[in-house]
Parts: C-alpha cells; structure tokens; sequence
C-alpha cells in the first residue's frame, strides 16, 4: 500500500516531466536555462526543492536523532544561509552575465585552463551530492520492498533520467512544483501529527537551545560548524542553484527567489530536525538499523501519512538529482569539451545533444559512490566541503576582486583541494560517522580533528589565493572587469 502511494507520485512527476520536455523545441538554451523564461514563483519553487533534498531530510534526521538538533538542522540551515547570501550578493550579478553553466564564469573571469580545473572539481563535488541523494532512495526501497539497496539506488537512477534527458532544466522546475507541493504538504502533516500524538520532546542537550553543540568540541561543535560553513559558504558554488538563477526572466526576479527558497529551507529543514528530535524522546527510536524517518513512518504513522510523507522524500530526492545530473553532464560538455551551442536555423544542436549523451557516464559515477559511501546527510556536506577549500575564492573573489588572477585561481583551487583530500584520507571520522571513503590508517590524526579539517582546508585554499594574487602581476588579456558583465554578457543565441 505504501509503495503503490509513493509509486504513484513518482508516475505524476514522470507524465509532467515527459510532456513539459516539448518545450526544449531541439534548443540547447531552452534546455540548460529554461530559455531564461522563469519567473519568481518557479525560480523559488526550484531553489527549494534543491536545497530540501534527502540529506536535509532523512540526513537531518538521522543525524540529529543521534547527534542533536544542530547535527541535523545545520544541514537545511546551511542551505539557507547559502541562498539568503546568493540573494543578497549573487543573483543580480550572475544572472545579468547571461552564462549557460557555472564553468562560463570561470572561462570569462580567467583562462581555459582555469575553466577546465573548475569545472572537472564542479563535476567530482556534484557526483558525491548526486550519491547523496541516491542513497536515500536506496535504503526506501529496501527499508519498505526488501528489495536490495542496489536496486533502489539503479531504480531512482533510471526514473530520474527518464524525464531529466528529455526536459532539462524545463522539465526540473515544472516538476519542482508538484514536488515542492508535496514536500511542503508532507512536512507541515508530519509535525503537527507528531506534536498532537506525542508533544514536541526534546531528548536533555540535544535541542536547539543547547548551544554546546556550537561551543563545546565534545558535543561536535566543530563538525556542526564545519557543516554550516561548508553549505552556507561552499555551496555558492554550486551548478546546481546556479543553472536556475541563470534562468530567471529578471536579475531582481533571481534575488527574490533566493530569498523565498531560503525562507522555505530553513522552515522545512527545523521542522524535520523537532520532529527526529521527538521521536528519540517518545519513542526510544536510533538511526543504528534503519533512517529514523522511515521506522516512525511504518511502525507509529497511519498509512496515508506514511504515503504522503514518504512521497515528499521521493519528489525532494528527485529535484536536488535531476538538477545535479543536468548542470553535471552541462558543465562537462560545455566548459571540459568546450561543446558549443549551434544558433544556424535547421542545424542539430550539439550541445544538447551532447548534454543528454553525459548525463551516463555522470549518474554511473553517482551510483558508484552511492553504493560505496551508504551515508545520508554527510555526503551532501562533503561535496561542498571540497568547494569550500578549492574553490570558494576564484569564485567569489574573482567577482569583487580585481587584482585576482588565473595563477592564483589555479593555485588556490590545486592546494585547497589537496590539502583537503590530504586531512579526508587522515581523519577516522567524516562529520561524526566512520571514514568509509577514504581512510589511510594512521596515528598522527585522531577523531577529534573532524570538524576542523573542513576550517583548516578552506583557510589554506583561500589563503594560497590571495597571496598567489598579490604576487602575480594581472594580465590585461585575461583579467576582465565583472561589474561590467552585463555589457558583455552572452546573449541567448550566441555560442
């Protein structure tokens, strides 16, 4: 009964997908940026439902049932805090630069070589958040069929691509309406049910009031801080929310998006962490044999609950891959291949063409990782994490910043990423949970390093590209002024 619910859903989303994919009309533009046609309402719908994912979700509560409310919490509010900074600082600029991908920002502010480097990081970062979201539909559908995890994570992979490669970012945000409903829908009945049935109980030392969870290293202040700053600062790189502030009609109908979906996330991201919270006080339940959300769906939820519930966690999964899978094989195709769009009346697009043929081998390498790493909610932090060390400055000081250069780029991005894969391979832990990815043994790294790896990271990253541009003289050629994006910016139908 309750996967026929959820079955049912997920068919919707498909039919939706399928039929909104004729507006792509064989036009790579309409394709990776809804022709730049979306107004606030889908622009925000889309933010949201990329943000409220299964790691903000079924990772929230997972992690705060075990860790505390800022374990899981931190996960949404990172989100949030990444799209009221987009809002405040981002959206106008980026959208005015008229970019197909993320990677055309590194091509226009530096040199090709900075580009492919950018966008082959881009690329790993948004498979690790595409296994992510993998993982989650793989333990649903082993936790309620008894089918294995493989087959949940191959079955999402192919439903997802169903309506994915045929619609683009056209068919993702159409379907972000009928999953933000959903999601939305299933968050508000699934609180107010628990706090009628069982009251909000907070579990001594895990609420949010409880800020030793921010302040004492035994209580994992450094993990919940480094998950905050990985996801509110790191994912401003992100392909993802990018590709939809690109398809805003307006500069100022992006900024109003970015604040409505941060406004949202936070909401939902809250809600599901008190309720995670509650069912550990109430109901002695732990995350140890199966997610916390799907025990408390199947042994305590009525039915319909369970279907509308469980059916959010599908719709949210769905965008957040989609979207990732979209903006992935985008950025391969365009800024690695340096694949161009034809504008010649009659003549096949490449690009789009091209674009459909990666999105393959890129959800091949997601379900790889998925089936690797079986974590929810860490995977999620990880990807932005790496972010946050390589690339956070070429991107945010490369906008307001004039002196910085490709060589600093690239040096920032080269000692960032391998400092952070250097402390990832050293530490035990991965945000409170054993290093399953990437584990050398050793004895000069110890579990209480986890958390701060992720600072130390991102300081070096940062810090190697400022001096690295103080040191290197600006080269006219390739150095462009960005507060005149506007004036250059590519045009629809440009290549």
């Amino acid at each position: 009964m309750i996967i026929a619910g959820v079955a049912l859903t997920v068919l919707i989303v498909l039919v939706v997908g399928i039929v909104v994919a004729r507006k792509i009309d064989g036009d790579s533009a309409n394709y990776l940026v809804a022709g730049r046609q979306l107004g606030v309402p889908l622009v925000a719908v889309a933010l949201t439902t990329a943000a409220v994912d299964s790691n903000a979700t079924v990772g929230n509560t997972d992690l705060s049932s075990a860790y505390g409310f800022w374990a899981g919490a931190s996960l949404a509010l990172g989100l949030a805090i990444c799209l009221l900074l987009a809002g405040l600082f981002l959206a106008e600029p980026m959208n005015r630069m008229g970019l197909f991908t993320l990677g055309d920002f590194f091509a226009r502010r530096y040199n090709r070589p900075v580009e492919i480097t950018a966008s082959l990081l881009m690329i790993f970062a948004f498979t690790i958040l595409l296994a992510g979201n993998l993982v989650a539909m793989g333990f649903l559908v082993e936790y309620f069929t008894g089918m294995s995890y493989t087959i949940g994570v191959v079955l999402a992979v192919c439903l997802i691509l169903a309506y994915t490669i045929g619609g683009g970012l056209f068919s993702d945000a159409y379907t972000a309406v009928i999953q933000a409903v959903i999601t939305g829908v299933a968050t508000i009945v699934l609180f107010v049910w628990v706090a009628n049935k069982f009251g909000i109980a907070i579990p001594d030392g895990l609420g949010p009031f409880d800020l030793g969870q921010l302040t004492d290293s035994s209580q994992g202040a450094p993990v919940n801080w480094a998950t905050l700053i990985s996801l509110g600062i790191g994912d401003l790189v992100a392909i993802d929310f990018m590709q939809r502030i690109f398809a805003a009609r307006t500069p100022q109908a992006a900024k109003r998006a970015c604040f409505i979906g941060a406004g949202a996330t936070a909401v939902v991201g809250v809600l599901w962490s008190l309720v995670a919270l509650t069912s550990v006080s109430a109901l002695g339940l732990s995350a140890e044999n199966a997610p916390i959300i799907y025990q408390l769906l199947d042994d305590h939820a009525p039915v319909i609950m369970a279907i509308l519930v469980l059916s959010g966690i599908v719709a949210a999964s769905f965008s957040t891959a989609s979207g990732a899978i979209l903006a992935t094989a985008a950025v391969a195709v365009r800024n690695v291949a340096g694949v161009r769009r034809a504008v010649a009346p009659g003549h096949h697009d490449p690009l789009l063409r091209w674009t459909r043929v990666a999105m393959l081998p890129v959800t091949v390498l997601g379900v790889f990782l998925a089936l690797r790493v079986s974590q929810t909610g860490i995977l999620l932090t990880l990807a932005f994490d790496l972010m946050l060390a390589c690339l956070i400055a070429p991107f945010l000081l490369g906008l307001f910043w004039r002196r910085s250069t490709s060589t600093a780029a690239l040096v920032g991005a080269g000692v960032g990423v391998l400092v952070r894969l250097v402390l990832l391979a050293l530490t035990p832990t991965l945000y409170g949970v054993p290093n399953d990815l990437l584990y050398i043994e050793n004895s000069l790294v110890g579990a209480g390093f986890d958390g701060w790896a992720t600072i130390v990271a991102a300081i070096v990253g940062v810090g190697s590209f400022v001096v690295t541009a103080l040191l290197t003289a600006s080269h006219h050629t390739e150095e462009h002024d960005l507060r005149h994006a506007d004036r250059t910016a590519e045009p629809v139908g440009a290549t």
